[in-house]
């Protein structure tokens, strides 16, 4: 069994990651990634459904960024608009600096302290951050024509790009690039001058689907495995997170028999790496309507990592079902028992006070260093740590079967 799973592991993830190169929301390649879940699903014998939202498809094919003939390096701010434009460089460091420009008719270079950080989407929906909110109203309302961005390397909050993008919204209107923080120094001594900055980037308005999975009878809690299903742009996003949704779908041909008592639902989520989480907005509105109708929810997301452990992490989860995992942690080498985190899907169940898993790699930090890049690829992948963790879910799975209907 477990040399089948790793061969249709390897089969889902060359289809996720080589036949459909990249799955942002609402591209063709997410529909396609959608499409493929669903049947797959289905032909497994579960119910499913397609809940759909609006989003946003963006393209970003090129920017040139020239001062007085002389041309800078710099990348297209993911969803921003395109445009043309030519007007003064002004630079700000910090957020009183940037109170105290004028801005009317200037382009600004952000660099040094206000830019260390990606700044939260202006309508994020899980978290606000004040500052972060007022440096965005700043640059929206004082008038610039364009933002330029000077940054470095920070894999906990934007994945392994360097330079990474500070603003990453969709609901931000004015033309932004960025630049590494070493070319943002370079570029700086133009202040004053002239630049002349030209976007090629285009908005459509589009779809995306979650895809939900049922078996069971809707009165009793169900027990929810989730992963998303989306990738960033320019990346195959192979750890990032097709793996999770190969774990889901064989998950799902194991348990296509599954006739217990306890439902199970499998969720394919779409937009955890998209600016404002349409999918994962879509479902926490279910569940918030009926939080009791979940049992357990677990998520899947940045597993099978060719290093290191699988690690899973516990959340509110009963004194029962805390002794179930951590006995089958034990009975399976390769995977212990995980530091909490926060960053993923899971919270969707923590915010609705359900307990919950986060299922992931133990070696978190080495995944952060290539996420959301092009080297987020299949040779990362150990097939053999997804059919473990698949066989842990699966034994989870009956094992939670055998608690008290409530």
């Amino acid at each position: 069994m477990k040399e089948y799973m790793k061969e249709k592991a390897f089969c889902y993830l060359k289809e996720l990651c080589m036949d459909i190169p990249e799955r942002p929301v609402g591209s063709r390649g997410n529909r396609a990634a959608v499409e493929l879940i669903e049947t797959y699903l289905r032909s497994f014998n579960f119910e499913t459904s397609m809940p759909v939202f609006d989003c946003m498809n963006w393209q970003g094919e090129w920017a040139i960024l020239r001062v007085e003939g002389e041309t800078f390096p710099v990348l297209i701010s993911p969803y921003s608009p395109g445009g043309r434009v030519r007007a003064p460089l002004c630079t700000a460091s910090t957020v009183d600096e940037l109170k105290q420009i004028d801005g009317e008719g200037k382009v600004v270079l952000l660099k040094g302290e206000i830019a260390q950080e990606q700044l939260l989407p202006k309508n994020f929906p899980f978290l606000d951050l004040p500052e972060h909110r007022q440096i965005l109203d700043l640059l929206g309302n004082k008038g610039f024509r364009a933002v330029i961005s000077a940054t470095s390397y920070n894999p906990e909050m934007a994945g392994g790009v360097y330079p990474f993008p500070l603003i990453e919204d969709g609901d931000f209107h004015l033309p932004s690039v960025y630049l590494t923080d070493q070319e943002g120094e370079r570029l700086a001594g133009s202040e004053g001058k002239v630049v002349s900055l030209e976007v090629k980037a285009t908005r459509e308005l589009s779809k995306g689907h979650n895809v939900v999975a049922r078996k069971g009878a809707s009165a009793i809690p169900r027990v929810v495995f989730c992963a998303h299903l989306d990738s960033k742009q320019g990346t195959p996003g192979a750890i990032d997170n097709a793996t999770g949704i190969t774990v889901l779908l064989l998950l799902a041909e194991i348990l296509k028999k599954y006739q217990g008592r306890r439902p199970l639902e499998i969720v394919a989520l779409n937009g955890e790496d998209y600016y404002s989480n349409p999918g994962e907005v879509l479902y926490m509105e279910e569940i918030q309507n009926h939080p009791e109708n979940i049992f357990l929810g677990i998520n899947i997301d940045g597993v099978g990592y060719n290093k290191g452990n699988t690690a899973i992490s516990t959340y509110g989860c009963s004194a029962v079902v805390e002794e179930i995992v951590l006995r089958l942690i034990y009975s399976y080498p390769g995977i212990v028992r995980g530091d909490p985190w926060y960053q993923g899907d899971h919270a969707l169940f923590l915010q609705n006070k359900r307990p919950a898993l986060g299922v992931t790699s133990e070696l978190m930090k080495d995944i952060l260093a290539v996420a959301h890049t092009p080297q987020d690829k299949l040779n990362l992948v150990d097939v053999a740590k997804l059919a473990d963790i698949t066989d842990f879910l699966r034994v989870l799975m009956h094992e939670l079967e055998g608690i008290e209907l409530k």
